[in-house]
């Protein structure tokens, strides 16, 4: 079996365990970002984020604005709910160089993302700093633990922890 998730709540099974191990290396993580990535941002979005090619992995659709083309973006994510806040991670494969993604986000912070539970909502985008991106950074590693190994690849830069907050809501405090 594998190693034990406290957000599941039991140990992961054989077939999560030995995904996620080969999503952390170098191969696995080139994979996923360069052709199963194409693949899951139009199969997310033609069934309303039920369906991803990461089975049994919470994987949504993140929708951005171009920073300079201003044109519609759409990246899937792992993502961690959070009440009605969404977590996710700038780890790019544990690549040297932040997600374009990310570089979107800070110039158009109003984002929208799909998930299977709530399909398109509008969030507000924040970068957690402090206290606040050492506590999720704890659940998100829970989540995926390749992210721990994406770092580890990846010493020079501390990979942001964005806040998805809903923006037809109060934020939240934490």
């Amino acid at each position: 079996m594998g190693r034990y998730s406290t957000l599941r709540g039991r140990r992961l099974s054989f077939y999560e365990d030995t995904v996620e191990r080969f999503a952390g290396s170098r191969a696995g993580a080139w994979l996923f970002l360069h052709a199963l990535h194409p693949v899951d941002r139009r199969l997310l979005a033609l069934t309303r984020g039920r369906l991803s090619l990461a089975v049994g992995a919470p994987v949504g659709l993140l929708e951005t604005v171009g920073a300079r083309s201003g044109c519609r973006r759409r990246t899937p994510l792992l993502y961690l709910a959070d009440g009605d806040a969404l977590v996710i991670v700038a780890s790019n494969g544990g690549n040297a160089r932040q997600p374009a993604w990310l570089h979107n986000l800070r110039a158009h912070p109003e984002v929208r993302f799909l998930t299977r539970e709530h399909r398109w909502r509008s969030y507000r985008a924040n970068v957690a700093a402090g206290s606040e991106r050492a506590a999720l950074w704890q659940l998100v590693n829970d989540l995926y633990a390749g992210y721990a190994i994406y770092q580890a690849r990846a010493p020079e830069r501390d990979f942001p922890v964005v806040v998805l907050t809903r923006m037809d809501r109060r934020p939240r405090a934490w």
